[in-house]
């Protein structure tokens, strides 16, 4: 049977919605899933509703699909504005310890925020605590979570606890849920899978065309540009320059 599955993260701004969605990509790309995915984010460094939305499939994928199979709810925010989104047989999982009157079948309370605390020594990584809970969900290889992990934090103490905080929610999941859940991953189905940022396709391609030069002020959505272009000034010859402001860019 083909496999197409449609995940989403949210929560607010600071509560590391977007570096779990990329990780949650990651790791399906490093397992030879085909990934597309996409996010909403509010101009805010903190509050305001945020999500990720990844579709990982085992043929060519170029969209994202309506309906949710797993929803990974950080706050109670986005289980209000999102629950009606989850797909036939979909699941919800969310913080227990925020969230207290929510319960149906396939909705998993995990407490992600005690977990962290306990297992991993703080609550801040409550998301890296779902993102276990979400892969031992869809039955995928922890070896590919924990190796993603260690690769993105590094082998430092912080990198660490966040393995130790996913094994927390993976092992939560494996011990406390025992629903029929029909969107289920094989933990490999071919060889990985490059992962590219939007951003990086367009400075890869123009690199590629022979771009030696750019200026421009840093202001979303052109920063990653920028800043993966600067990058590369040595290996391939080129003058990256900030300017002080979007005019004295033309100029």
């Amino acid at each position: 049977m083909p496999i197409d599955i449609n995940f989403m993260v949210g929560g607010e701004a600071g509560q590391g919605v977007q570096s779990v969605g990329f990780l949650l990509a990651k790791m399906l790309a490093r397992g030879g899933y085909h990934v597309f995915a996409d996010q909403d984010l509010e101009s805010r460094i903190r509050g305001g509703h945020n999500f990720f939305r990844v579709r990982a499939k085992d043929s060519e994928v170029g969209a994202h699909a309506d309906g949710v199979d797993i929803l990974l709810a950080l706050n109670r925010e986005t289980i209000d504005l999102h629950l009606g989104e989850i797909s036939a047989g979909g699941i919800l999982v969310f913080d227990s310890e925020k969230v207290e009157d929510v319960a149906g079948e396939f909705m998993l309370g995990v407490p992600l925020s005690k977990l962290a605390e306990e297992k991993a020594g703080g609550r801040i990584m409550a998301n890296t605590v779902g993102l276990g809970a979400v892969m031992c969900i869809a039955d995928y290889d922890f070896s590919i979570v924990e190796k993603v992990l260690r690769e993105y934090f590094g082998g430092s103490e912080k990198g660490e606890a966040n393995v130790k905080a996913a094994a927390a929610g993976y092992q939560c999941v494996r011990e406390n849920f025992h629903g029929d859940f029909k969107f289920q991953l094989n933990s490999a189905v071919g060889v990985p899978q490059m992962l590219m940022s939007g951003a990086e396709a367009i400075a890869v391609g123009a690199i590629a065309a022979g771009c030696k030069f750019i200026a421009t002020y840093p202001m979303t959505p052109i920063t990653p540009i920028l800043e993966y272009m600067a990058g590369k000034t040595a290996d391939y010859g080129i003058v990256a320059v900030q300017p002080e402001d979007e005019i004295a860019a033309i100029n």
